[in-house]
């Protein structure tokens, strides 16, 4: 099954590029998977303290990533698949392109004036190199879309 994986960050650009996923999801008969990566904590002399940050920044994307698979299921047919990580942006799409082969195009959202962070890494570092062996396409998504551009589109 052809799955489109959606970094769910924190942008206003992310919900156009999440929308443009969904629908492009159902009309290939694909899915949806939600990427969120969480920063790295770095309280190695206070252990306690770090694994209580870890599992409250967990279980914030959880909720979070709950309630996107909803949205994506009312436009795709099905609800997408969440995956969350901890570490750098680029280390963490890597595993996830690497481990799931059946990702086949990742869609990101951009801004007029500043393209934003996920634009910038995958330009500056290069998209065939988070793939691993296989080139993995980006789709880049107007921020400003609506949904029934959108749907026109398809």
């Amino acid at each position: 099954m052809r799955k489109f994986l959606v970094i769910a960050d924190d942008s206003a650009e992310f919900r156009a590029a999440l929308s443009y996923a969904s629908v492009r999801a159902r009309v290939t008969q694909g899915m949806v998977t939600l990427l969120r990566v969480l920063p790295p904590t770095d309280y190695s002399q206070w252990a306690g303290v770090r694994d209580e940050i870890e599992r409250e920044q967990r279980e914030e994307a959880e909720t979070l990533l709950s309630t996107l698979s909803d949205e994506a299921a009312v436009k795709s047919g099905r609800p997408a698949e969440i995956i969350i990580k901890t570490g750098q942006m680029k280390d963490a799409i890597r595993e996830v392109l690497i481990a799931d082969r059946d990702i086949k195009i990742i869609v990101i959202g951009a801004s007029g004036g500043n393209p934003g962070p996920l634009v910038n890494l995958l330009v500056r570092e290069g998209v065939g190199t988070l793939g691993g062996t296989r080139p993995v396409p980006v789709t880049v998504v107007p921020g400003d879309i609506s949904d029934e551009a959108i749907e026109e589109l398809m």
